[in-house]
């Protein structure tokens, strides 16, 4: 069997394929129809919120698949033989593996980072365009300069897409940037094919399956504008019908590699045509540039929101002066619990400006008013003084110059800080020592908190939640622990957001020594695991100021655990003692 007659089998056997795969579809259900028609995995169709396919999707879906097929069909045909340069040779390569990852290939890229396939797109089209400037006979200088222009409007929309996906400063407003891509995209389509067909070895058919696909993305923009560019878009059917269609680009760019050897005569147009092409040419290769230089008012949006790289941890008293006004815009953009301070169609000058202005202003309410002359949609919350320290560090210095430290001064200043009010707690049994014990000031949660937990932190059978265990402490006005297993809730009486706490551990009870103290409880409490002890400070600013030692000093068993509370002058102090014990016995002492 000859080679033509074997690739002819191969293509009807791809082809009845995925026409077999689409009639399946019809009886395995709605998963299996659109993997078979949009080549693409069920977890996809989630984004269009379908539960079930209506009958004018399945009929989309099918004529989907049957025009797929036809498009495969036309795809699948052999390279026509003749010789061909090294560049043509190149250059049909590499508009085959762009017609692979058109067909299947974006899947597999897809689990790749967005940044590299970014990259593989810019590196993969700019070789291709570069390939079409050196292969195609343009006939005409003015036509291979247009060309030459297009191309690099079009490469330089793909390296906005990488300068995104690596949350770099784009090249402008993205709409803007958008919008002059698609343009640019559209003369490249029209250039190319004017340069097929002045080559003249490229066949009608290539040239009306160019043009095809040119259609195809004007109706996908007109869509695209109809739509108001939501997210998914047109209704389902239109969508699917959509994809198909855009297949006809693929098939033009197949044909192309595959007449690369033809050696037809090429047209010679008549002299009227020249002149209209060179008028038109030079119109379609002016008005992209026109369109990228823009005044200088217009804004140039350094950070478009999506970003959260301004929140790395880097204060400003890490970064230079080049940086900050950087950070700032990234702070005034960024969409992290709610919409930007400024909206995204302001320039950075005017967020910078208007920044400043927020520095001098002497009130909220200037505040309020500075932002809501700048268009924000949130101008009643003011700006953050951690943010507007980055554009005006002079000023916002002077109240809280905290805010202009370094990461590593600010983290000596806090263990500083915390060190001095550690020191304020003195052990209120300083002669009756525990065999572990320590004296800390315990944060608590500023907003309303019930107290502080002692407990074993790997014990990880089931026991009562925060409302069970709020709920018994708050039953009665005096109670001031709530236990259960091995946890035990240790309320606050007086409305402080610290308080004093001494921990001692002991082999034996120690004295009850109420005295001098406003409240004193017992409780029992159990260590599954030989762990007892107090949640030390978090992210959040709340627990002991340092490490509290273990407690449960005779390992797993079981506990009694006794709570001193007393309020002077202001402070409150805690004492709380454990010793072992198996009495179950709950026991209020003062």
């Amino acid at each position: 069997m000859s080679s033509d007659g074997l690739w002819r089998m191969v293509r009807i056997g791809v082809v009845g394929l995925l026409l077999a795969a689409a009639v399946a579809g019809l009886v395995f259900g709605d998963a299996w129809l659109w993997t078979a028609v949009q080549w693409s995995p069920p977890p996809f169709l989630e984004f269009y919120g379908v539960d079930e396919f209506d009958v004018a999707t399945i009929v989309a879906l099918l004529g989907a698949a049957v025009l797929k097929a036809a498009f495969v069909w036309s795809i699948l045909r052999p390279p026509m033989r003749g010789p061909v340069t090294r560049r043509e040779k190149a250059l049909r390569l590499l508009l085959y593996a762009v017609v692979a990852y058109g067909l299947v290939g974006w899947l597999p890229m897809g689990l790749l980072p967005d940044a590299v396939v970014a990259v593989f797109l810019l590196v993969l089209w700019t070789a291709v365009d570069v390939l079409f400037l050196l292969v195609i006979r343009w006939r005409s200088r003015l036509l291979r300069a247009t060309a030459g222009v297009l191309f690099t409007v079009e490469l330089i929309g793909l390296a906005n897409e990488v300068l995104d996906e690596l949350d770099l400063p784009e090249l402008g407003p993205r709409g803007y940037v958008d919008l002059v891509w698609f343009a640019a995209g559209a003369g490249v389509t029209v250039v190319t094919l004017a340069g097929q067909r002045r080559d003249g070895r490229w066949s009608g058919g290539t040239l009306v399956a160019g043009w095809s696909s040119l259609g195809v993305q004007a109706l996908s923009f007109a869509l695209y504008l109809l739509t108001g560019g939501r997210i998914p878009g047109p209704p389902l059917p239109v969508t699917v019908l959509m994809d198909a269609a855009e297949f006809v680009s693929l098939v033009w760019i197949a044909a192309t590699a595959r007449e690369m050897p033809a050696d037809r005569r090429p047209m010679r147009p008549s002299p009227a045509r020249r002149r209209l092409t060179r008028a038109a040419t030079a119109i379609v290769a002016v008005v992209p540039l026109m369109a990228l230089v823009h005044p200088e008012q217009t804004p140039h949006l350094t950070f478009s929101g999506w970003s959260t790289d301004c929140y790395d941890g880097r204060g400003f008293g890490d970064l230079n002066p080049a940086e900050r006004e950087a950070a700032f815009l990234c702070r005034a953009r960024s969409v992290e619990g709610g919409p930007p301070l400024f909206p995204d169609t302001l320039s950075d000058q005017g967020v910078l400006a208007y920044g400043r202005a927020l520095c001098h202003a002497r009130d909220r309410d200037e505040q309020e008013a500075i932002l809501t002359r700048a268009g924000s949609e949130q101008p009643a919350g003011g700006a953050d003084p951690s943010h507007l320290v980055y554009v005006c560090p002079e000023i916002v210095g002077k109240s809280q110059p905290d805010l202009l430290l370094t990461a590593e001064e600010t983290e000596a200043a806090d263990a500083a800080w915390l060190a001095e009010e550690n020191a304020r707690c003195r052990d209120p049994w300083p002669r009756t020592k525990g065999v572990v014990q320590a004296s800390v000031k315990y944060f608590l949660f500023a907003d309303g908190d019930p107290g502080y937990m002692v407990y074993d932190p790997d014990d990880e059978t089931p026991g009562p939640t925060m409302e069970e265990a709020m709920d018994e402490l708050f039953a009665s006005d005096d109670a001031i622990v709530a236990a259960d297993g091995s946890a035990a809730l240790i309320g606050h009486v007086a409305d402080v957001i610290d308080l004093c706490l001494t921990v001692k551990a002991f082999r034996t009870p120690p004295p009850k020594r109420t005295a001098g103290w406003d409240h004193v409880a017992e409780v029992p409490i159990v260590s599954r695991t030989g762990q007892l002890t107090v949640p030390e400070m978090s992210y959040d600013g709340v627990g002991a100021g340092a490490p509290i030692p273990n407690l449960a000093i005779e390992g797993e068993g079981r506990y009694r655990l006794r709570v001193y509370v007393r309020v002077r002058a202001g402070e409150e102090q805690h004492l709380v003692v454990v010793f072992p014990g198996t009495s179950k016995k709950r026991l209020k002492l003062r």
